[in-house]
């Protein structure tokens, strides 16, 4: 493949990951500055809403990783990371370590200084605590389950942790600001994106881990707030967060949710 078959390659990439966005809720022209205890004014989800706008996209990311694993598929992540190297074959960055932190602060801080946001703080915070859970349950036993050794030889390459962090959170800011505007969530998704462009850049993934690794954030987040929406709505959500180790031996946060 050539440069120019690379970029294209990756400009197609990107813009499906971005275009990811029409995969929400439409605006929410309701209230959304309700207390804790008193639920914002939601309409009760739709099933169908929810699997063509969550789950169809989801499974479009992750089928498209399954499908691309090793030399599989008409571009293969072989493909992609051979082309990666041909194309930058000095990159070495570790910005992709943290860039996808960054919507947390946009979340946060628009929160702080908007009244168009779909939740309060504490809310959001308990929504992102959840969706981070659910991800990580999905993404550690897959890592585990398949096997996959990644491009630099170390272990656990299927799913990309990284991608599917960062579309955790950018579904996040997309869920809760979308009404505010829509770029909002064109900026949360390109970082994300952007951080799994890196991780093949970095030689850390194959092209079908962050595209596994997106579709799993995404989902992850999409089921929590259609549980939510579902059947916690006028209740109080209280969070809690202690210290737990993840499936790979490595210390993390553990969440508690009371209702």
């Amino acid at each position: 493949m050539n440069l120019k078959h690379f970029l294209t390659t990756s400009l197609l990439w990107i813009s499906l990951s971005v275009g990811v966005v029409a995969q929400t809720q439409v605006p929410d022209t309701t209230a959304a500055t309700a207390s804790l205890q008193q639920a914002p004014a939601h309409e009760k989800p739709k099933t169908k809403q929810y699997l063509t706008r969550a789950v169809l996209p989801s499974v479009v990311l992750i089928a498209a990783g399954i499908s691309t694993i090793k030399d599989n598929g008409f571009y293969s992540s072989y493909d992609a990371s051979r082309d990666a190297r041909r194309a930058f074959p000095h990159f070495s960055t570790k910005i992709d370590d943290y860039l996808f932190f960054v919507p947390i602060v946009g979340l946060y801080g628009f929160t702080a200084f908007s009244e168009e946001n779909k939740h309060d703080i504490r809310r959001q915070t308990g929504l992102l605590l959840a969706s981070g859970a659910l991800t990580t349950l999905v993404v550690y036993p897959t890592k585990i389950w398949t096997g996959q050794e990644r491009p630099n030889g170390l272990p656990r390459a299927f799913p990309s942790g990284h991608t599917a962090y960062a579309f955790t959170i950018a579904t996040i800011v997309d869920k809760e600001f979308r009404g505010k505007s829509k770029w909002i969530s064109i900026g949360s998704y390109t970082i994300a994106t952007a951080t799994g462009v890196m991780r093949v850049l970095n030689n850390e993934h194959w092209m079908a881990d962050v595209l596994a690794g997106a579709g799993i954030g995404i989902l992850s987040v999409n089921t929590v707030y259609f549980v939510h929406d579902r059947i916690m709505r006028n209740k109080g959500l209280n969070a809690s967060v202690m210290p737990t180790v993840l499936p790979n031996g490595q210390l993390g946060l553990g969440m508690g949710l009371q209702f």
